[in-house]
């Protein structure tokens, strides 16, 4: 299910302010990236359109990761 309002989104994108690097590659940024949940929760950064999309892959698979992993103490 695609969630359909922001608040459901596991990433909050922003616009970056001008004149800002990706903090990755150090090309101009396009957006402000913040995670929303998982083992990324609240760690947040500014990216260029391709870094963006791998951090926002990062953060969907720690979610999925999560949510098909058995707590410690029932294995």
């Amino acid at each position: 299910m695609v969630p359909d309002n922001e608040f459901s989104r596991p990433i909050s994108a922003d616009l970056a302010p001008v004149g800002s690097t990706c903090e990755w590659c150090d090309k101009p940024a396009e957006e402000q990236l913040t995670a929303i949940g998982g083992s990324y929760h609240n760690e947040s950064g500014l990216f260029c359109r391709s870094c963006g999309e791998k951090f926002m892959q990062g953060v969907i698979n720690s979610l999925h990761s999560q949510a098909v992993t058995p707590p410690q103490d029932h294995l």
